[in-house]
């Protein structure tokens, strides 16, 4: 899986800037061990330290695919990465280097979709593309309960949060819907999905001000 985001990264990374964060769920994810006697702080901050130990692994299959990076964290890791400073992390996007953005907010009870809509708006990003391998955009209900349920081809941020449609926390929504940023959902698994989508093609769902439409 490393190795297909790492692809497609690629390929999008020589149409225009990008600055990745990575999770850590696959690893350590807070709320589940929080549920084996682990507090929910110290689980938040072990799931940050899991998305260093990703954010390292991309590093290292970019790089072995020719692509400068540089990984930048919310913790002090100074020994294998930088520590996140907006002016510093611009000025790399701007010599064309893919930033790996890791330790989410630096904050226990904050998810890194969270993060990656305070990032966004700190380096003023144009978009904010959330990339999954389940589905292929938001749709009205659970399309893995429901089958037939619809997708939408455009969404509002405020029908996100009303609908309950959780494809990202309220909070990173709504910090989304404040900058007035635009994120798109799409399948990461379709391939070329990433670079399609910075062209401008059609893919997944734009989540914005705009009304709803369903596809």
């Amino acid at each position: 899986m490393t190795r297909l985001m790492a692809k497609e990264i690629v390929a999008a990374s020589k149409a225009a800037q990008c600055g990745v964060v990575v999770g850590g769920g696959n690893l350590v994810r807070g709320s589940e061990i929080a549920k084996h006697g682990v507090q929910e702080v110290t689980g938040d901050y072990m799931g940050m330290l899991a998305t260093v130990i990703n954010a390292l692994a991309l590093q290292d299959v970019l790089e072995s695919l020719g692509v400068e990076t540089r990984v930048m964290t919310a913790l002090q890791i100074q020994q294998v990465a930088e520590p996140f400073i907006r002016r510093r992390a611009i000025r790399h996007l701007e010599k064309g280097r893919v930033v790996i953005l890791a330790a989410g907010t630096g904050n226990p009870h904050f998810t890194t979709d969270t993060a990656a809509a305070l990032k966004g708006a700190e380096i003023k990003a144009d978009v904010l593309l959330k990339a999954t391998t389940k589905v292929d955009g938001v749709y009205e209900a659970d399309p893995l309960k429901h089958p037939e349920a619809k997708r939408y081809q455009r969404v509002s941020y405020l029908d996100v949060i009303k609908q309950g449609l959780r494809i990202m926390d309220v909070t990173a929504i709504s910090m989304c819907m404040e900058e007035k940023l635009p994120i798109i959902v799409f399948n990461l698994k379709q391939r070329g999905s990433l670079a399609r989508v910075i062209r401008g093609e059609p893919l997944g769902t734009l989540i914005s001000e705009a009304s709803t439409v369903a596809a």
